[in-house]
């Protein structure tokens, strides 16, 4: 049973409220971290077999973590107790990480990716792993171990990827919130999919050690991690937590963080493109980010002329520079000896796309250049609002035939900038919409600032699962 799918009063169940709830809760013996977790695996036992969205579960050693949770005298941190999904690329201390790839299966992970660890450090209890698409590689949530993860509004549609497994589970109750990583819309189009709040943070903010792939050569480039939750007013909390250096990941800043709630919304300058001069988007799609735009129009809002239309050729020129040479590398280390169709098919994308030396080093100029371009942009304006992607949720099998509508996202993976999703519309076939909300680099914040004045306007059983 998917969030559509819903009952009256599903709404004050505890799966279904935010991580700053639960947490208050568990402090004040609202509720024991058991019963919490408890609720979570009842609603995993019903939503789950339709979505596919959780692969990896334990229930007794998942209880076990939340009794010893309640035994504690004090609380460990912020998130003590609280239930959280991990995605299957990153390292967990005794689940599996296969980064959904044959060659990995039954990879059990020996100790604790950075960004896991410091959600341990702040109480939070890993308890499940969720699906995603091969090497994190696609656009839809299938592999050849776990099979395919479903839509939570139509099971004929894809929770997006990679982070699909992860934004299905949110949605569905099945999770409170999860740590993504974002190589080209990886965060944002998967909560646009399935109707939840996500931030891809400025690259370089939070660090990618224990990701499989790891933080490495054209990595380092387009990708970062970031949180993902139901409630825009959780990502700023779970931001702070997972952000700077760890000593491992070279590519991390120790950059200053500023708070969403000093942000006065009504003295930004505002800016907004509905076609980005790639493809353009559904006219569902372009009306959601207008009223988002209309809806802010107590301050200056103004169609932005941002140099996007470059962006979608330097992202793919990059990605498919080695003519998915390396891709095919790590298919052999990992020792996987079929691949899913999902994986094939950004083979076949990338193929025709080998450069040499020339190109290439063009290329990486052609990405500074952009960066430049984009910086500026934003000396002029404080955020800009534009869709997340050209449709809503797409049929299962079907987004390597739509290349193009994922340029959207992939232009701030190229920008650097931090950029956060929240819905704010609704496709004719019941699908969400999110739009995405986009700052100058560091200044997440403002994002989310601006998304959190966005979903205060929208209906609350959106996020409640009623």
């Amino acid at each position: 049973m998917g969030r559509g799918e819903e009952q009256e009063g599903d709404s004050l169940n505890p799966v279904f409220q935010t991580v700053r709830w639960m947490a208050e809760a568990i402090r004040t013996k609202q509720i024991s971290a058991r019963e919490l977790m408890q609720a979570h695996l009842d609603r995993i036992a019903v939503a789950n077999p339709a979505l596919n969205a959780i692969v990896e579960l334990d229930p007794e050693a998942a209880l076990k973590a939340a009794d010893h949770a309640d035994a504690q005298r004090e609380p460990r941190g912020p998130l003590h107790g609280v239930p959280m999904t991990v995605k299957g690329a990153w390292d967990c201390a005794g689940m599996n990480n296969t980064a959904g790839t044959l060659g990995r299966k039954g990879h059990v992970a020996q100790q604790d990716a950075t960004v896991i660890a410091r959600m341990r450090r702040a109480g939070a209890i890993p308890f499940a792993v969720t699906n995603l698409p091969e090497f994190s590689l696609a656009f839809e949530s299938d592999n050849l171990v776990y099979g395919r993860s479903n839509n939570p509004f139509d099971a004929t549609r894809t929770p997006g990827g990679s982070g699909g497994g992860g934004a299905a589970a949110i949605a569905s109750g099945c999770s409170p919130f999860e740590v993504g990583g974002d190589m080209g819309g990886s965060i944002r189009l998967p909560c646009h999919n399935c109707g939840i709040a996500g931030l891809k943070p400025t690259l370089g903010r939070v660090p990618l050690s224990g990701y499989f792939p790891g933080p490495f050569g054209l990595v380092t480039l387009l990708a970062t991690a970031g949180p993902m939750a139901r409630s825009v007013d959780d990502l700023y909390p779970l931001l702070e937590l997972l952000s700077g250096p760890d000593g491992l990941d070279a590519n991390v800043a120790d950059a200053r963080q500023h708070d969403p709630a000093r942000v006065d919304v009504s003295r930004l300058r505002i800016a907004f493109h509905t076609d980005n001069g790639v493809i353009a988007p559904s006219s569902e799609t372009s009306a959601t980010v207008m009223a988002a735009a209309k809806a802010l129009s107590a301050t200056e809002v103004t169609m932005g002329e941002i140099p996007l239309t470059g962006s979608y050729d330097i992202y793919m020129g990059l990605l498919g520079a080695d003519g998915g040479a390396g891709l095919a590398q790590l298919t052999t280390i990992c020792g996987t000896a079929e691949n899913s169709a999902i994986f094939r098919g950004i083979m076949r994308l990338l193929a025709p796309r080998a450069t040499n030396a020339e190109q290439f080093a063009a290329l990486l100029f052609q990405r500074d250049v952009f960066r430049s371009q984009v910086a500026g942009f934003f000396q002029n304006y404080d955020v800009l609002l534009c869709p997340v992607n050209a449709y809503p949720a797409l049929p299962h099998g079907t987004s390597w035939d739509h290349v193009e509508a994922f340029s959207y996202t992939m232009a701030h993976n190229l920008s650097g900038c931090p950029a956060a999703t929240v819905r704010f519309g609704t496709s004719s076939e019941g699908l969400p919409i999110g739009v995405q909300v986009v700052a100058g680099h560091w200044r997440e914040d403002i994002a989310l600032a601006v998304a959190a004045r966005l979903e205060s306007m929208t209906p609350p059983t959106w996020r409640s699962g009623s």
